[in-house]
C-alpha cells in the first residue's frame, strides 16, 4: 500500500514542518523503520540519560518520549475519527499532557515498549484504511486535515523529535 504525500491544503501551516520532514518514500515502511530504530534508541538508554534535560525548564528525555507517545495517540485518534466522518475535534495542548504525567516511576525501557506498541497498533490501523478513507477530512485545532496528512504527521513528528534528541540531548 502506497500512500501519496498530502498536498498543503490537507493540513495546517504548523503541520507543514512535520510533513516536510518525510521523504518521498513508502510512509508505512518509514513508520515501521522508525518504530524499530526509536525503540532501540530509547530502550538502550540509562536512567541518567533518560532523566537528562538539555536546559532548565526543558523536558527530560523521558518527558519528550512521553510527549511523542501522547502525540502518536492523538494523531492516530484524529485519523481514525476523520476516516469515519467529517467532524471537528478540539486542539491538543502538549504541555497539559506532559505536565500531568508523572513519569518518575516509569522506566525508559517501559516507555520505549509503550511507544513501539502504540506505533504498531497505528500501522495496522493505517494499513486498513481504504483509499477513500485516506482522503476523508475533518477539523482539528481549527484547521482542516485529511487522514493521510495525519499518517505523514506521525512520521514527521517523530523525525522532528529525533533531530532534537540528536542536536540538543546528544543521543541518536
Amino acid at each position: 500500500m502506497i500512500i501519496s504525500k498530502p498536498s498543503p491544503d490537507e493540513y495546517s501551516p504548523f503541520a507543514a514542518g512535520y510533513v516536510g520532514l518525510v521523504p518521498n518514500e513508502n510512509v508505512i515502511e518509514l513508520l515501521e523503520q522508525l518504530m524499530t530504530s526509536s525503540y532501540q534508541l530509547f530502550s538502550n538508554l540509562t536512567n541518567e540519560q533518560a532523566t537528562y534535560a538539555y536546559a532548565p525548564g526543558k523536558w527530560t528525555v523521558k518527558q519528550a518520549l512521553g510527549h511523542m507517545i501522547d502525540t502518536e495517540r492523538t494523531f492516530a485518534y484524529r485519523a481514525l475519527v476523520f476516516s469515519c466522518n467529517h467532524v471537528e475535534l478540539p486542539g491538543f495542548d502538549q504541555d497539559i499532557y506532559v505536565n500531568n504525567h508523572d513519569l518518575s516511576k516509569v522506566s525508559i525501557s517501559d516507555l520505549a515498549e509503550e511507544f513501539k506498541a502504540a506505533r504498531l497498533s497505528n500501522i495496522y490501523m493505517i494499513k486498513g484504511f481504504s483509499d477513500d478513507q485516506l482522503l476523508r477530512d475533518g477539523i482539528a485545532s481549527n484547521s482542516r486535515f485529511t487522514v493521510r496528512a495525519f499518517v505523514y504527521m506521525l512520521a514527521g513528528h517523530e523525525l522532528h523529535h529525533l533531530n532534537i534528541f540528536k542536536e540538543r540531548y546528544g543521543i541518536g
